[in-house]
């Protein structure tokens, strides 16, 4: 990203019942034969309540192991795939209802590295209401993945904090075009390179540039994922109005 010299980008989921009659002073009684089979046929036998609670604690851990199951989405992945590769009950609807803060709001449009929750609903970290009907303060500090979709996302936040334009497609797309998602790319050819100056990071950002259009509370390191994307949204909403408005080198 040239502060004014022309930018260039680098190259670069039946039990039969018996009976038998026993004479009691001549009348013949009717006495049922009680055999192996009858007393099988009577059912197991009660479990104690130490095997029910083993029991019971296998299928909780069971279940709480089925819910924490989690798939990290690779290259060439949708989420009809994913559904049908881990046999996602209701198919890619559920599993986007499920992660849908991950995702966002394009179920078409997921990245490499994105973790997925199979079977359940994705932990967005907020607790449980408690036993007594309250619930718990939620944590003040969001998460991030440590990944391409988390830096944007981050970088988003800081963004809306600070008035800057831009969505999560128009980060994307300008980031492929720039760096191919690498945020240790540097030009090492161009002309801002010539003058000791290579565009580096995710949106190859000059030092001029990414110094004059720097945002408070991000990293003073250019290669810094967050804050390389958010100075170029910066520097882009400044000349162009937004980086959705920027479809090549600028």
């Amino acid at each position: 990203m040239p502060a004014k010299g022309k930018h260039r980008r680098p190259k670069l989921r039946l039990i039969s019942r018996g009976v038998t009659f026993a004479g009691v002073s001549g009348v013949a009684i009717a006495v049922p034969l009680i055999g192996a089979s009858a007393a099988s046929a009577a059912g197991p036998a009660p479990q104690s309540a130490h095997q029910t609670g083993v029991r019971a604690e296998a299928t909780a851990a069971g279940a709480a192991k089925a819910e924490a199951t989690t798939y990290a989405v690779v290259a060439g992945d949708s989420l009809a795939k994913i559904a049908d590769k881990q046999g996602v009950p209701g198919g890619w609807e559920k599993l986007y209802e499920d992660n849908r803060e991950a995702v966002g709001d394009n179920p078409d449009f997921i990245l490499p590295g994105l973790e997925l929750a199979l079977g359940g609903k994705a932990d967005t970290g907020e607790s449980k209401e408690s036993d007594s009907g309250t619930k718990a303060a939620t944590a003040s500090v969001t998460s991030y993945p440590d990944n391409l979709d988390g830096w944007i996302r981050e970088s988003l936040d800081v963004m809306a904090e600070h008035g800057i334009p831009g969505t999560y497609e128009g980060i994307h797309r300008n980031i492929m075009r720039e760096s191919g998602g690498d945020p240790q790319a540097i030009n090492n050819w161009d002309i801002n390179a010539v003058n000791g100056t290579p565009s580096k990071g995710l949106l190859q950002v000059i030092a001029p540039t990414f110094e004059a259009y720097h945002v408070p509370g991000t990293s003073t390191d250019s290669y810094d994922p967050v804050a390389n994307i958010t100075a170029a949204c910066n520097y882009a909403a400044d000349r162009y109005g937004s980086i959705d408005n920027v479809f090549g080198p600028y």
